[in-house]
Formats: structure tokens, sequence, C-alpha cells
């Protein structure tokens, strides 16, 4: 039972519901957590594996404080914000057990550094290529994502062999960690059952302007720093300060050479640390403004050359809306400047899958090409068209498992021998193929293993599927509601909080079997102190031998002021 925990459980009773919650949530505690009253939360507060897991959250600034606090200086503007966090006591001394773990910790010194020079012409147009190269890679990252979501391992970080795949896609695989942390920050990327997949918002994003897409991503960057990067304006502190703004945090380190990684690839921090135009009204806490930055950007185009060979050619950029469509019908070879894409027929079944139709086709390609549709690609578009939809997955009414039916009987048999649909134990039924799989499970296989599948619904029409739908928004578990556990342990807060108190110290010393000094109020108004090894409580009274007339006492509580227990 510690004494310390007393001071701390007298403030949480006094402290408003919207400190407590500051306080648990920031504490990370769990609402279900079994805590009785405050007392309870006083001592699990104070309890050094709380306290390990506390302190690599504070900044610099908060951590020097509360090394002045333990030495018995003032901890000055700091001591309100450690005071929240149950740290130190309303008088600015800290609690035993924080004094205890602080002991012979440092702070490295390190004099704030002063705001980053403005970048040079050259350091800016470096910065703008760069971030122009990031948004268009991590495009490309969520698209390769949304067909197929990468595999995450237990840190939350891609798998080797996935970054191998998306490095022979063309994205380094070097920065494909600091692109995930991009994503995440901006809601476009969630991590569910161990797997990266797209939310909903990375859709509107894709189609956006270019402009559009890096402000989303630097505001999201920017209010998403960690408290000791961030500024009491609402930005960040110089770039030179980040790698110290977490002393106590041993991951912080590695943490904070990500996010600089980050912000150099958002174009925020020149490669020499000086600061572009764009990145000042950010860096203030001030609405982004990319003026200065499109300036430096390439034009995009909104057309495209469509060649015999069955290619498209971008003569710059294509507006990301354009791009995500045509990339949805035709795969694209190369990206640079000047950007290629190849028609195939089993690009254009894709696009038949996700909900094109032939003449959403012809008519998209034919609004944006310079040469018209050369006809080749009009001949492979038809052909493929008419082949589409000449397998049907559907479900039997009757039934319940799932149909294969076909026009073509030659199909229906070579899907019956076909060694990669074996799983799915296809058994033939008249002139169909029927398998107790579901609908959805079979159409995608048979799409895997291009067979011209269509998916029937049970109305009869043709549903659009999305193989990977997108993730439910991220959640932080952070803001969890707590209001529960506040209002379970305010409904355990009794009027005698000295009284409660006494009690929780007298069965501690029971259960620990161990010796209390007594002070005890008699009848005529006087105190005594006695000196009691606890045996027993119950019924309002404590039962204990007292160690100087050797003989078993009994008490009623009431009558007891005071108890401390005594160490031997």
């Amino acid at each position: 039972m510690s004494t310390h925990a007393r001071p701390l459980a007298d403030w949480l009773a006094a402290a408003s519901d919207e400190e407590l919650s500051h306080l648990l949530t920031t504490r990370g505690i769990r609402p279900d957590i079994a805590w009785q009253d405050l007392f309870d939360a006083a001592e699990a507060l104070l309890d050094p594996v709380s306290l390990t897991r506390v302190l690599p959250l504070l900044t610099s600034s908060e951590a020097s404080a509360l090394l002045r606090a333990a030495a018995g200086e003032d901890p000055g503007s700091e001591g309100a914000t450690l005071t929240a966090l149950a740290l130190l006591r309303p008088d600015g001394v800290p609690y035993a057990p924080v004094a205890a773990l602080v002991a012979g910790r440092t702070v490295p010194d390190s004099a704030v550094a002063a705001t980053a020079a403005p970048a040079t012409e050259s350091a800016s147009a470096h910065a703008a290529e760069r971030a122009f190269t990031t948004v268009a890679i991590l495009a490309d990252l969520l698209l390769v994502a949304r067909e197929s979501p990468f595999a995450l391992l237990t840190g939350g970080s891609i798998s080797a062999g996935e970054k191998r795949q998306l490095a022979a896609a063309g994205i380094p695989s070097e920065i494909v960690d600091p692109l995930v942390t991009v994503a995440a920050h901006a809601g476009l990327a969630a991590a569910v059952e161990r797997r990266l997949r797209t939310t909903a918002a990375a859709e509107p994003w894709l189609r956006s302007p270019v402009a559009d897409r890096w402000t989303l991503l630097a505001t999201s960057f920017r209010d998403s720093l960690p408290r000791g990067v961030r500024s009491p304006d609402g930005g960040w502190i110089p770039s030179e300060d980040w790698p110290s703004a977490h002393p106590w945090d041993p991951s912080w380190p590695e943490r904070s050479q990500v996010l600089l990684d980050a912000a150099r690839l958002l174009g925020l921090i020149a490669e020499d640390g000086a600061e572009p135009e764009w990145a000042v009204a950010l860096r203030r806490g001030e609405p982004a403004d990319p003026t200065s930055l499109i300036r430096l950007l390439p034009t995009e185009v909104d057309r495209i050359f469509l060649q015999n060979d069955l290619t498209a050619i971008a003569p710059g950029p294509l507006e990301p809306a354009l791009d995500v469509r045509l990339r949805s019908i035709a795969a694209r070879e190369s990206a640079a400047q000047a950007s290629s894409y190849r028609f195939t027929s089993e690009s254009i079944a894709h696009a038949f899958v996700v909900g094109e139709t032939e003449q959403s086709i012809l008519e998209f390609l034919s609004a944006i090409s310079l040469t018209g549709i050369p006809q080749p690609l009009s001949y492979l578009v038809t052909q493929t068209a008419q082949r589409h939809g000449l397998v049907r997955v559907s479900t039997d009414e009757e039934t319940g498992r799932t149909r294969i039916e076909s026009a073509d009987q030659h199909l229906i048999e070579a899907m019956a021998v076909d060694q990669s649909l074996r799983p799915l134990a296809l058994t033939k039924h008249v002139d169909a193929l029927t398998t107790r799989v579901s609908r959805e499970t079979v159409y995608w296989a048979l799409t895997d293993a291009r067979y011209p599948a269509t998916l029937i619904g049970t109305d009869g029409g043709l549903p659009v599927r999305e193989r990977h739908p997108a993730a439910p928004a991220p959640t932080t578990e952070a803001g969890a509601d707590v209001g529960s556990l506040i209002a379970r342990l305010r409904a355990h807060q009794g009027p005698d909080a000295d009284a409660a108190w006494l009690d929780r110290e007298l069965e501690a010393a029971v259960r620990a079997r161990a010796v209390l000094q007594v002070t005890v109020g008699m009848p005529d108004g006087s105190q005594r102190e006695l000196l009691l090894e606890a045996t027993g409580i119950g019924g309002g009274r404590l039962r204990g031998r007292d160690r100087a007339a050797d003989v078993e006492r009994t008490l009623p509580v009431s009558s007891i002021l005071a108890a401390t227990i005594v160490t031997p």
C-alpha cells in the first residue's frame, strides 16, 4: 500500500471530468480497466510500469522541467502539463515514485535552432520535383494496394517480399515506409487484419489535381506530428531539433528519421535543410498555400496519342483523374514526363470487371485522344466485350449452391478439368458446374484464371464488385471514450475520503500481516499510540497483537485517528 498515492487520489477527486479524461487518454488507460475507485487509479498511475510508459511521451522541455522539479527547483511553465499527467503534485513536487524513476536521467543540452534559412531557387526546384515525384509514387502505391493489399509485419511495416515486388514496379523500396507513414496520416490507407488497404478517402484523392493531392498530404503530415515536434502556433519546430524532441523515448531516433525523410519527400525541407517558400505557412500553423510549388511543377496534360501498336503516349504528366481511369483500361509501361500505356485483352477485361462497358471505353478514349481510335484498338475492345460474360456465375435459388453456366460448352469442360480451380470442388450438373463455395469467391477465382466471368445478381443484374473493398476510416484508440470509467470512479467516491483511505490502509496491513503505528482517540478526548501487528478486520473493528503489552487487542475503526505501516 503506497502512501504516496493518497495526494494523487485527492487531486483526482478534485479534478474535473475534462481533466480526468485528458489524463486517462494521454496515459493510454483503457475504459474497461478493473479500477474500483480513485485510490486504485492513483496507485496504478504511480506504478513504475505505468510511469515507464508515460516518460517517453514527454517532450524535451517537459523532461527538463521534471528533472528541475526533482532537484527541488521550479518546473516553470511546464509544471501544469506535468501535473495534468499525474507526474507532479499541484505544489510542483514530483510524486515519490516519479522522483525515484527519473533519478539519474538526463536531457541532452541543445540550444533551440533558429528558423531554417529560405531555400535557394535551385534547392526549391529540387524540392518541388521531389514533392511531385512523391505524390505520383504514392498514387502508384495506393493503386497497387487497392488491387492487392500489402502484407504487414508485426511492427506495421511492409514485408521485404512486398518491397521487392514494388521495386520491380518502379517504386523505390527505400521510400516505401515513409510513404506508408504519409498515407496513413492522411487517412488514405489503413492496416486491417495485418494488411495495408486503401480507404474510401483514397478514391477522390487519386482523382484530384496534384495541388490538392499535395495539400492534403502536407497538411495531414503536419497535423499528425508528435507533440515534441509541434510548435505552440500549430506548426513545427526547426527540423534540426526533431531528433532530440523526445529524449526519453528509445524508439524516437528511428522515428524522427522517418519523419524527416517524409518531410523531405513532401518537399517541406530542402536537401540542404533550407525551407522552401511553400513550407512557411505550414510551419507557422497556417493553411497550406501551394501556389509557389505549383509554379515549379510540370504542366499536366489532358490528351494522349493512341497508336496502332495498341499503346498510348501521354506527352506530359496526365491529369490524375484521366490517368486513374486510363490505368483501369490499360497497363502503364513507363512513367516519366511522357508516360506510355499498353492495351491488352486482359487489361480491357479488367475494365469490364470494374464496371466499364464497350461504349464507355470507346467514348472515353475518343474524348482524350489526339489521334482518334486506331482500328486495332477498336477491334480489341469490341472482341473483348463480346467474349466477356461468356461465363455466368450465379446462385441457384433452390439449392443455394453457386452455379457456373456458359453458352460455350468448351469453356465448361475446360473449367471442369482446370487444376487451378480444384479448390472450388466443381461438380458437373447438366450443362453447368456447381459448387458450395460462395459466388464471389468463385467469380474471382475464374477471373484470376482468365476466364471471361460475369457475376449475376439475385435480380439477374450485373453487380459491380470490388475485390478488396475500401477499408473503414481509421480511428484512433487514444480517443476511446473514458467517460464510463470516470463515471464508475465517481460512483465509488465517498463523502469521507479520510475514512475510505484509512480502511484501505488497514485492509492492506491485515493482508500483509504488517505492523501498524495506530493513533487511537480515547473517550476522554486524549490520544494513545499503539504498535499493533494487524491480524484481522471486520465488523468495524481491527484486531491485532499489541507489541508492547504482548496482548491481543480489538479496536473500533471509528476510534482510529491514523495508522501508519512500520517498515522493518
